[in-house]
């Protein structure tokens, strides 16, 4: 495999480009849905994710990891199977415990709107455990596009499912936790019938039992220490969601779901189509000692494309989501708002992290992610006692801007970038958002301008950084122009 950063750019690209139709149209979507359900049910969706997505990341056994490393494919394909032995039996202690302790866990996050809901748990756990599996196996065997197919397909049979039963005025929780699984079972099932397609043969002829259990062992650290930050991990990001809950009330949940999920798309796109390929050639080009201008590099970029938009949103969110999704959710711009700089330092670690299991440094995981955890707890915590939702964002905002900067630090020195780096790429884009910046905040809260005029100028001006980044960067502009050659000649023949 190449180490050609152009190749590096083009899977990145391959990934958000498939993924760009999917969020694109989820963002499109949004002003409709927003009006059709109201914020309580946004809360009820936000509580079950919560739920699921804590019991997901473990479905594996974090063996999903692994199969990136064996030189060999019959040996990642028994960690694939590996990895979907242990979905099945997450599968059925979650049935177990669902069936079981289903009271107990209604009365720690304080919500009966779940209870006719908790079934659909071991059913999202399964598709979500399975879909994590193929996703790394297609990683590995750099088939980026059957990814991307997946995601268009998962988000199309989603939104055009909700918006069909929303004007149908099915407008409760449910409908909103039903189409999520309804979309991740179709693209799941997708992913799973084009592997077997295409990789059946090697995948009959590799996976064995005695060979599972080889990788078992060796790959122990996943399951026994990887798991633990894992969990840790998947739990501090509920933890908005569940302690909300516990002190405030649905609509306040919701109002949080809905800021945290619109203004984490975009940036979720980008980090995670960035972080699935940087993984597969962070641990491609380690041995060959070429990570270090890989990593930085990487760095720039996501700072450039993170930091600008994310920084006028903190300034111009709540106009955005009253134009975008109506008045009745002011309140969860001001969220954007406060958030806005946390979620900047999230989406550049993101894909940073993935240093640490391609290092195999579990140990250092599992430090950063109780660190995380105990921070979001305290923070939240403070602000459900105080019983100010505000100072509990605020809070949590704050502690997530330290936390996360110094695990960017962190992965980067892993890689032997100096922290100079870290913070001279910080200050230029800094100092390039600052004139627009201030501009903004002039116009807001000086002026007094309109809202649909700040979120036309805003939309605008993006637009028009995105256009000059792009223009500034070789290698970007270097593929974007062969999409166009590329696209000019189908189009001839």
């Amino acid at each position: 495999m190449s180490s050609n950063p152009s190749s590096f750019l083009a899977n990145v690209v391959k990934l958000v480009t498939g993924q760009v139709y999917a969020r694109c149209l989820g963002i499109l979507v949004a002003p409709i849905v927003t009006r059709l359900f109201l914020p309580e049910a946004f809360g009820t969706l936000a509580l079950f994710i919560a739920v699921t997505s804590i019991v997901e990341v473990i479905t594996c056994l974090r063996y999903e990891f692994a199969i990136m490393l064996p030189e060999s494919n019959e040996e990642a394909a028994n960690l694939l199977g590996l990895s979907l032995c242990s979905v099945l039996i997450i599968t059925a202690i979650t049935t177990l415990m669902t069936y079981f302790a289903g009271d107990i866990i209604l009365r720690l996050i304080n919500s009966k709107e779940l209870e006719k809901y908790l079934w659909l748990v071991p059913v999202a756990v399964f598709f979500g455990g399975v879909s994590l599996a193929l996703n790394y196996w297609n990683s590995r065997t750099n088939n980026f596009g059957r990814i991307s197919a997946a995601k268009i397909v998962s988000s199309t049979s989603t939104h055009t499912a909700r918006l069909g039963l929303g004007f149908s005025k099915y407008t409760s929780g449910g409908v909103l936790i039903v189409t999520n699984i309804l979309g991740t079972s179709i693209s799941t099932v997708v992913l799973a019938s084009q592997i077997w397609r295409e990789d059946r043969d090697l995948l009959k002829s590799s996976i064995q039992w005695r060979q599972m259990i080889a990788g078992l062992k060796r790959y122990k650290k996943f399951p026994i220490i990887d798991i633990w930050g894992a969990l840790i991990s998947a739990t501090s990001w509920q933890l908005p969601a569940l302690l909300l809950s516990l002190f405030f009330s649905p609509v306040i949940v919701g109002y949080y779901a809905l800021s945290n999920a619109l203004v984490r798309l975009p940036m979720s796109m980008i980090a995670g189509s960035i972080g699935q390929v940087f993984y597969q050639k962070i641990c491609e080009t380690k041995h060959r000692g070429e990570h270090t201008d890989l990593v930085e590099n990487l760095y720039k970029r996501l700072v450039a494309f993170g930091l600008f938009p994310l920084l006028l949103l903190s300034i111009v969110g709540q106009d955005l989501f009253i134009i975008a999704f109506g008045s009745n959710w002011s309140d969860a711009g001001i969220y954007a708002q406060i958030l806005a700089p946390w979620m900047f330092f999230t989406f550049i670690s993101s894909p940073l992290s993935t240093l640490f299991p391609s290092f195999e440094r579990q140990g250092s995981a599992l430090i950063v992610h109780t660190t995380i955890f105990f921070a979001r707890f305290s923070t939240l915590y403070i602000g459900g006692i105080l019983q100010d939702i505000y100072v509990a964002l605020a809070l949590f905002s704050i502690s997530g801007v330290i936390v996360y900067a110094g695990l960017a630090m962190w992965n980067m020195r892993l890689a032997d970038v100096p922290i100079n780096y870290f913070f001279s790429i910080l200050a230029k884009y800094f100092f390039t958002f600052l004139p627009v910046g201030l501009g903004f905040f002039f116009l807001k809260y000086f002026l007094r301008t309109s809202c649909m005029t700040i979120f036309f100028l805003s939309t605008l001006t993006i637009i028009i950084y995105y256009i000059i980044i792009i223009k500034k960067d070789p290698i970007l502009l270097r593929y974007f122009n062969g999409l166009h050659v590329r696209k000019k000649g189908l189009q001839h023949d």
